[in-house]
């Protein structure tokens, strides 16, 4: 019997996709766009466990510098795309939007290490269709391996499937979007474009670009919406590069003006302090001289006049 319940469930996902599908309806259809770079094995996860969405995906989109970034796909459930070309998450954020805009209503982005909630979609769908004045939603990130040593898929999966005794169900706006999980109106999008100027990790190039849409709307992490972040190190740039980023970054965003001066300053001196207090003793999974290092060779550039976030393409590795 329970098997039974379970395929009429399939069947039922089918349907409402295939219902969508057909009536060709683009504000009706939801892409998944998920930029990687070195991780193959865990887009391949992934793209198994979003099978398993109450509300399928009307595509995903697979953005990498070349194919030797991602294994061999099989059929799911959905349509999967692969785009190649330029390396940097800005750009493959940006080769991607140009094959899904005007073909789908709402996009919506994971990090390759993100797990979504199996009603995830469903939700942010509800989110976008219930409230008109909302242009960016985030899921709540349950836990976030990004400030840890990381986890791994196994990890993750038992942190996401924890019971939650009393599991948050508000709405709060934000300045903008957490890129590892955030999902778009796609007709504010327009010519909006994430800033190459950003490059490799981006570092704030989800900020800078869901900040710019709070003009055509409200930025919101809804907390109903979940999934967990892994922050799997793999992939990541060095920490005298990430280190120049976390100043040189919010520095250009702040003359830019997307960003508040405010929002961008806190982060840039909080992530000084904490460089600056561990690097006697730092974590073993964060560089912290190194991020220290490209923190004060940012700052020396500033005061030479100069803030130029592409430098740490010339760094050594």
């Amino acid at each position: 019997m329970a098997g039974l319940i379970v395929r009429l469930q399939d069947v039922g996902r089918e349907a409402r996709f295939l219902a969508r599908k057909k009536t060709g309806n683009p504000s009706a259809r939801l892409v998944v766009i998920i930029p990687t770079l070195g991780r193959g094995g865990l887009v391949t996860r992934l793209l198994a466990h979003l099978e398993g969405q109450t509300r399928l995906p009307d595509e995903v989109i697979l953005s990498a510098p070349d194919e030797t970034h991602i294994e061999t796909l099989r059929r799911y459930r959905f349509p999967v795309r692969t785009i190649f070309g330029r390396t940097g998450l800005a750009a493959q954020r940006n080769n991607a939007l140009g094959a899904a805009l005007g073909r789908f209503g709402i996009v919506t982005f994971f990090d390759d290490d993100f797990i979504p909630a199996d009603d995830y979609l469903e939700g942010v769908g509800r989110a976008f269709q219930d409230h008109r004045d909302r242009v960016v939603v985030m899921g709540r990130v349950a836990r976030d391996g990004a400030c840890t040593a990381g986890l791994d898929w196994d990890e993750g999966l038992f942190a996401l499937n924890l019971p939650e005794r009393d599991p948050p169900t508000g709405v709060a706006d934000h300045v903008g979007a957490y890129g590892c999980n955030m999902s778009i109106r796609a007709a504010v999008i327009g010519e909006l474009r994430f800033d190459e100027r950003l490059p490799l990790y981006g570092w704030q190039e989800d900020i800078d670009f869901t900040s710019q849409l709070r003009k055509k709307g409200r930025v919101v992490r809804v907390d109903a919406i979940r999934g967990v972040h892994l922050g799997a190190k793999s992939g990541r740039i060095n920490g005298m590069r990430f280190g120049y980023s976390q100043v040189a970054n919010p520095l250009y965003l702040i003359r830019k003006g997307t960003v508040p001066l405010r929002f961008e300053m806190r982060l840039m001196l909080r992530n000084i302090a904490a460089n600056l207090g561990r690097s006697l003793w730092p974590e073993t999974y964060i560089d912290r001289r190194g991020r220290l290092y490209g923190n004060l060779l940012a700052i020396s550039h500033l005061l030479l006049g100069r803030i130029e976030p592409e430098y740490i393409l010339r760094m050594r590795k």
